[in-house]
């Protein structure tokens, strides 16, 4: 059977159109990575038109991982079986439509409904990205260069998006950072069309919804409960939501396991690489996504940089992750898959507990500086991770694969804004300002500043001058044990990826 297919898969490899193609996908990343970064730009604009309480900030910075890491591994699975082509146009169409929503809610509570159905649609996006890869590039080497400018276009999409946005925040209303989705979207759909070829899985078996509602609840449940205990402390309520998450997840594995044609073939995780790749996925973003997400506000509110420049701030980071990204396959082949993403962890822990000694005026040097640190280290740390899971398993299950690593990786950013953004907001909220200082001030920092407005210039001052040194106070105590994860991080990858190489040097394992 081998023989039969060699042929066409090395046709395959080699056919002409696979570069472009692979543009296209790309432009898929970029849609989904402007998005996640243009929001904490517009945080403090958001703050002040709808005014969300504190909770509600924290809920539309998150709500689109919870969605969308419930949804991915059926999402994935569906790619495989209706098409993952099909699955990625229209999610696309479906993003670009709901971003209007996005741009024109006039509640925080529609501005989550609106994330949350974003997060439906984004859930179809990359794991059909990352599955068509797979299936365009057959030879190991190309695919790692694939994965590269993959992984290179998202860390792009992080520089792209604050610099736009900050632009867009400058001249118009925090709406139109949602509406730069609609022109990728259009050119995605009508490129894809010609460009993109369709792949599914052969006999896939039907979708089964059951594990499709398990997925979500599990995922849903076991998130909010986390995100609940960590804003107010154990409570009944997220104690209940805990217990019907894991009882939901529990009940989803057992029935993938009984299944002739399951979702998510749990089988993948018997390899270690598998699940050693997937783990380190999870917990750096962990480990940095509460810290990102209140870095645009420290940037703003706190050191007083307009829109625009906070964006150009945040540029060594994308830049860092661009060029480690298109170069981590070669480098982890001349060395080893374990040193390059251990390395990677470290230097990102590193780069942490650097900034662990922030505060309302430091300079751009170290800031800037801990920021490249922490692009490399991803970079290199992500690419590698994405190649090892795609070549650890068939190309049939290339959807599920992927949908398994972007589970990982937005379920990491949901964790992370929960457990460390708690950590930012509970330090932030016992700041002691003035006696007339509002009870809005106190639920956000952009709250603080908006109330500031209406206060007696001394007292505001002193106000601010509070809440900004506890808001700082928050992010470096968060720094501090993202740097912790970070760290425990590269020492679980050291071991759980021990022998692993990519496919295309000497040996897949040794």
């Amino acid at each position: 059977m081998t023989s039969t297919l060699q042929p066409t898969m090395t046709t395959e490899a080699k056919r002409p159109g696979r570069w472009l193609a692979l543009g296209v996908l790309v432009l898929a990343v970029l849609l989904v990575a402007v998005d996640a970064t243009v929001l904490g730009l517009a945080t403090p604009y958001i703050s002040e038109d709808l005014k969300p309480s504190g909770t509600q900030l924290l809920w539309i910075g998150d709500v689109y991982s919870f969605v969308i890491a419930g949804l991915l591994v059926s999402m994935g699975s569906l790619g495989d079986r209706i098409g993952r082509k099909r699955i990625l146009l229209i999610g696309a169409t479906a993003f670009g439509v709901i971003s209007v929503f996005n741009a024109y809610a006039t509640t925080p509570e529609t501005m989550i409904i609106a994330r949350a159905l974003l997060g439906v649609a984004g859930a179809t996006l990359m794991p059909a990205t990352l599955a068509l890869i797979r299936n365009l590039f057959h030879d190991p080497r190309e695919r790692s260069l694939a994965v590269g400018i993959w992984g290179a276009t998202a860390s792009a999409g992080t520089a792209v998006g604050p610099i736009v946005g900050g632009f867009l925040l400058e001249h118009f209303w925090w709406g139109s950072v949602f509406l730069i989705n609609l022109p990728v979207m259009v050119v995605l759909v009508l490129v894809g069309i010609k460009l993109l070829p369709e792949s599914r899985t052969a006999n896939p078996g039907p979708w089964d919804l059951v594990s499709v509602v398990l997925s979500l609840v599990g995922m849903i449940g076991v998130v909010y409960a986390i995100k609940e205990a960590a804003t107010h402390g154990f409570a009944w309520s997220s104690l209940a939501a805990g217990l019907l998450g894991a009882a939901a997840l529990y009940g989803f594995v057992r029935r993938q396991l009984m299944l002739p044609a399951p979702l998510l073939d749990m089988r993948l995780f018997r390899n270690r690489g598998f699940s050693g790749a997937v783990l380190a996925d999870l917990l750096t973003i962990l480990g940095l996504s509460g810290l990102v997400f209140f870095l645009s506000q420290y940037l703003q509110l706190v050191q007083g940089r307009r829109p625009f420049e906070a964006g150009l701030a945040e540029l060594p980071a994308a830049i860092g992750a661009v060029v480690a990204g298109l170069i981590a396959g070669r480098v982890a082949r001349r060395f080893s898959v374990r040193s390059v993403v251990s390395g990677g962890l470290a230097v990102i822990g590193l780069a942490l507990a650097a900034l662990t000694v922030l505060d309302q005026s430091t300079g751009y040097p170290l800031l800037g500086t801990a920021l490249l640190v922490v692009g490399v280290g991803a970079g290199f740390s992500f690419t590698v991770t994405a190649d090892v899971i795609l070549s650890s398993v068939p190309k049939e299950h290339a959807g599920s694969a992927s949908a398994v690593s972007e589970t990982a990786y937005e379920l990491g950013a949901a964790l992370g804004i929960a457990a460390l953004g708690s950590i930012v907001t509970g330090v932030y909220r016992d700041f002691t300002g003035p006696a007339d200082t509002p009870a809005a001030a106190h639920e956000s920092l952009g709250g603080a500043v908006e109330a500031a407005a209406g206060m007696p210039a001394h007292n505001a001052a002193a106000m601010l001058d509070a809440a900004r040194t506890s808001f700082v106070d928050g992010l470096a105590l968060a720094a501090g044990v993202g740097a912790a994860v970070l760290l425990a991080a590269a020492v679980a990858a050291w071991f759980l990826l021990r022998g692993q190489k990519l496919e295309g040097g000497a040996t897949k394992h040794t």
